[in-house]
C-alpha cells in the first residue's frame, strides 16, 4: 500500500491531463495562465501544510506513502496540491466553455451570504484551528471575487465535484482501509465527519481550488 497516496494523484490527473488536448476543450492552451498560478499556490499551501504538520492538525501514514518527502511532508502531499487543483480547475472550464448561460445568476448574494456563515463558524470554533483558518480564509476570498462573473461557474464545478471529492477524500482519510493515509488531531477539527472525511475539508477543497480559478482569471484579464 505504500504507493496507494501517489496513485490516487495520478488517477486524479489522468483523465484531465489526456482530454486538455481534446479538440473541443483545448485546456492545454490555458496552461500559461493557469500554471504560474498552480505552481504560486502550491507553494502557499504546502508552507500552510508544513506548519499544520509540524504542530500536530495532521499527519501522514509511512504504510500508505512512498517515503520520499520534500521538507516534513511526503512527495505524494505536494502532488496532491498539483494533481487534485489541476482535475479542479480542468472542470471549471469545461463548464465554462459549454455552458450556454449563467448557471448561477445570483452568485454574488450566494458569496457573502456564505462568507457570512462561514465567519460565524470560524468564531465559533475559534479554538480549533483547522476550521478557524480554512473557513476564514476561504470567507475572506469569495468577499474579494463575489462580484467575478466566473463566481457562478465556480459554484456549479464545485456541486459536480462533490462525489469525486468525497471518492478521493474518503480513501486519504480512512474509507475501507485499516489506516488513514491523512490523519487529524482531533482536538483541532470540529469533529463532523462525512464518513470518514472531517467536514472542514470540503471547505479546504473549496478555497484551494477558488485560488487557483481566481488567480488563473485574474492573469487572463491582465492580458486581454
Amino acid at each position: 500500500m505504500k504507493y496507494l497516496y501517489l496513485l490516487v494523484d495520478l488517477a486524479a490527473l489522468a483523465v484531465p491531463f489526456i482530454f486538455s488536448f481534446h479538440r473541443k476543450i483545448l485546456f492545454y492552451r490555458e496552461w500559461k495562465f493557469f500554471l504560474p498560478v498552480l505552481i504560486l499556490v502550491t507553494i502557499l499551501f504546502c508552507l500552510w501544510d508544513i506548519l499544520f504538520t509540524a504542530i500536530g492538525i495532521w499527519g501522514f501514514s509511512q504504510s500508505n506513502t512512498t517515503g520520499i518527502k520534500i521538507s516534513i511532508l511526503p512527495l505524494e502531499e505536494v502532488l496532491f496540491f498539483l494533481c487534485i487543483p489541476y482535475s479542479c480547475v480542468f472542470t471549471y472550464h469545461c463548464f465554462r466553455l459549454f455552458l450556454v448561460r449563467n448557471p448561477f445568476p445570483k452568485s454574488s448574494a450566494a458569496a457573502f451570504a456564505f462568507s457570512f456563515a462561514l465567519v460565524i463558524a470560524a468564531i465559533i470554533f475559534y479554538n480549533r484551528l483547522y476550521p478557524l483558518i480554512t473557513f476564514s480564509a476561504l470567507a475572506v476570498l469569495l468577499l474579494l471575487v463575489k462580484k467575478k462573473q466566473f463566481l457562478g461557474i465556480f459554484f456549479i464545478s464545485c456541486l459536480f465535484l462533490l462525489i469525486p471529492f468525497l471518492i478521493i477524500n474518503g480513501i486519504l482519510t480512512g474509507t475501507g482501509l485499516t489506516e488513514p493515509v491523512v490523519w487529524y488531531n482531533e482536538n483541532e477539527i470540529i469533529g463532523f465527519r462525512i464518513f470518514t472525511i472531517p467536514v472542514e475539508d470540503i471547505f479546504y477543497g473549496m478555497l484551494l481550488m477558488l485560488v487557483n480559478v481566481a488567480g488563473m482569471e485574474w492573469l487572463k484579464s491582465r492580458s486581454a
